[in-house]
């Protein structure tokens, strides 16, 4: 048995007719069924029923048509493997992240790593559709909130569980407070992203819970904006934690929220049948260390160190 007898066997599977599959391999259906015959043969049994001018698959083709698939992609996972140890400098990285995630995790660590591999070609798509960008192949990486019931070709790898704070300007009444319970928003004027950002999902989520609206006369798509806006006493915002304390605003103060605190938790994810080249190992390992350093500075410890078994 041979790999091009599989690739004539499983190009014949994709359109169910033998004319069209050998136009598409550029060979002829003669040497096409040929192919076949010797396949059966050394099989022992027949792989498509001929009825009339159709074919369909026997019990016996289903079974190699799912192993053929198999087949090919241990082949494909190899030469991708070889490849890359042979040009990791050259390789090419896709991340997709949350909007806004950008300002904290990836500013930074993408200066940094590419100084370290200027030859790794790396993009960053910020999207709220992350993890459904990595399940298709579109993403190698996403750093996302952590996906209830995910797919079993998802690998995920817990990064840090990520507070909200009430980010609001030190001359207001309420910067100098320990805590403000949840509830006391509604009393303020805020800013905030639009309805589509994860951060506004999170707290809309939240006020639905308590029964509450939020006054947000000015919504925006970007966080230099609305860090703007804060920092004018326009109104205050809720952000997280880690951000406001990486960024150190001066006009700017993290105050707790309490009854309750905002949250959620971040990871990173990848297809765990899908190759992953040393580029995205290093990656994850480079955005873990980054992170720790991002907490230690904040004088935050990580929920998870993030213990990937790449």
């Amino acid at each position: 048995m041979e790999l091009r007898q599989l690739e004539y066997f499983t190009a014949i599977c994709k359109e169910m007719h033998f004319s069209r599959a050998a136009e598409n391999l550029c060979t002829t259906q003669s040497n096409l069924s040929q192919q076949i015959k010797f396949l059966e043969n050394e099989l022992g049994l027949p792989l498509f029923d001929r009825i009339g001018k159709r074919i369909m698959l026997t019990e016996a083709g289903k079974i190699l048509l799912e192993q053929s698939q198999s087949i090919f992609e241990h082949v494909d996972y190899a030469k991708r493997a070889i490849s890359d140890l042979k040009r990791l400098e050259g390789g090419k990285l896709d991340i997709g992240i949350l909007p806004g995630d950008g300002d904290l995790l990836f500013d930074a660590l993408l200066i940094d790593f590419h100084k370290t591999y200027p030859k790794l070609s790396i993009s960053v798509t910020e999207t709220m559709d992350v993890y459904e960008q990595v399940l298709n192949g579109m993403r190698d990486l996403g750093v996302t909130t952590v996906p209830v019931n995910p797919d079993d070709r998802i690998s995920i790898i817990p990064l840090f569980h990520e507070e909200f704070a009430l980010a609001i300007r030190p001359d207001h009444p309420l910067a100098k407070a320990k805590a403000v319970p949840f509830d006391q928003l509604q009393q303020l004027k805020m800013v905030m992203f639009g309805s589509g950002h994860q951060i506004t999902k999170v707290i809309e989520a939240y006020c639905h819970e308590k029964g509450i609206a939020l006054d947000t006369p000015i919504v925006t798509s970007t966080l230099s904006t609305l860090l703007s806006l804060v920092d004018q006493g326009i109104g205050a915002s809720i952000l997280p934690r880690m951000l406001l304390d990486y960024i150190n605003h001066d006009n700017i103060v993290a105050v707790k929220l309490l009854n309750p605190t905002p949250s959620q938790d971040i990871c990173i994810m990848y297809r765990r049948d899908k190759f992953m080249g040393q580029a995205a190992k290093l990656f994850i390992k480079e955005l873990q260390s980054f992170l720790q350093s991002v907490m230690n500075h904040s004088g935050r410890s990580s929920r998870a160190d993030g213990d990937a078994s790449l």
